[in-house]
């Protein structure tokens, strides 16, 4: 069942150095209070899984938390590259930086497979794309096999699950008891979670009961480990019905992150100087 903790609490309980961690949202919801705090726990070697690395995975490989990034697309949304990502590919800095790519339909397939507890899924869209040579990577087992089809003799490709060490989101309510409910632009949250054998989730705030909404998600306090109440969390992304996207903010990164020294001192002024979060 969840408990309900401080973010730091959350953090220092569910991640761990080494874990594969799953931080997701689509645009809408994505968990940036909680990347911070990963941040600023000083988290190392992470393998970070996500369909678009965004700003908060730019953040996060910037200040030397990942060895590995497991992503469908990666970018600043509308703005341009992600600075701190393509530094850390071509220099190795602050560290070398591993790279398995897959498409978008793969992940969101990926991470059902693993939610409902399969070893794989399987798609016709990756075929003559290439991306089977990129799967694994050193010392790691493919993750992208063509399969033949037993009823029609269809070459096929089957793409293994993803079940993370821990699933990170954010969402928009959460009852005294754990149970958290999200809603607008859903993305992946409820895959990732269910797929991983731990979680944390921040959330705008807590109540005593969970009204029913059209087109919610609930996500049961059985399947959720940490629930941390955390207003604004999602900030520069957006929670529907509490907030707004951000804009100025992605628009400012491009110089934030485009430079080494401009980016420390943004992370030592915005992240390890900012007061944690309750």
């Amino acid at each position: 069942m969840a408990e309900i903790v401080s973010l730091a609490e959350a953090v220092e309980r569910a991640i761990h150095d080494g874990d594969a961690v799953a931080m997701e949202g689509f645009t809408h919801l994505i968990p940036f209070a909680a990347g911070h705090e990963v941040i600023r726990q000083r988290r190392r070697d992470l393998t970070l899984i996500r369909m678009t690395p965004d700003l908060i995975y730019d953040q996060l490989i910037g200040a030397g938390c990942v060895r590995k990034l497991i992503f469908s697309w990666g970018g600043n949304p509308g703005v341009g590259s992600l600075h701190r990502f393509r530094d850390a590919v071509e220099h190795s800095w602050p560290a070398a930086l591993e790279l398995e790519e897959h498409s978008h339909a793969g992940m969101a397939n990926r991470y059902v497979a693993g939610a409902s507890g399969l070893p794989f899924a399987v798609l016709r869209g990756y075929n003559g794309t290439g991306l089977e040579a990129l799967s694994g990577g050193p010392g790691s087992a493919p993750t992208i096999k063509p399969i033949t089809c037993p009823f029609t003799g269809e070459t096929l490709t089957a793409v293994s699950a993803i079940r993370p060490d821990v699933a990170v989101i954010h969402a928009q309510r959460a009852d005294r008891s754990g149970n958290v409910q999200l809603w607008g632009i859903t993305g992946v949250q409820k895959e990732a979670v269910l797929a991983s054998q731990r979680s944390v989730v921040t959330v705008e705030e807590i109540v005593d009961e969970l009204a029913p909404r059209p087109g919610a998600v609930v996500l049961p306090s059985w399947t959720v480990s940490y629930v941390a109440h955390v207003a604004g969390g999602a900030h520069p992304s957006y929670a529907l019905g509490y907030s707004v996207r951000d804009n100025d903010y992605y628009l400012a990164w491009d110089a934030i992150g485009r430079d080494r020294e401009a980016f420390t001192g943004w992370l030592e002024e915005h992240v390890f100087s900012a007061a944690v979060q309750l």
